[in-house]
């Protein structure tokens, strides 16, 4: 999925409880769901932009060394200004674009 056109918000704002609970029916199990696509979202962000900034790495890299690439700081700019890995989940959550199972009782049992 392509997070730069998500039309999540980029700061944080005040959600109506019930309209997020409506679709899950109990706010434990909601703020369970947003947690755990919210950490899936950011491991494939951080994923990807370590491989974008795989080009740049040099195999003799050290501290003195280290000097500033103008294309390097506008790769991590891009991603710095997207919204919160948090804020696309309730995003995803509320266009119903967020696809979830609960299981019951009897499956976790087993």
């Amino acid at each position: 999925m392509d997070y730069k056109k998500t039309k999540a918000p980029k700061t944080t704002i005040t959600r109506d409880l019930n309209q997020l609970t409506e679709k899950v029916g109990n706010v434990y199990e909601t703020v369970a769901i947003i947690g755990k696509r919210s950490n899936q979202i950011a491991s494939s962000l951080k994923k990807e932009l370590d491989t974008k900034l795989q080009d740049f790495a040099m195999p003799q890299d050290t501290l003195d060394d280290t000097f500033e690439n103008r294309e390097q700081i506008e790769i991590s700019r891009s991603y710095e200004i997207l919204p919160k890995p948090t804020l696309i989940a309730t995003q995803e959550l509320l266009d119903d674009e967020l696809v979830f199972r609960i299981g019951s009782k009897d499956d976790q049992l087993k």
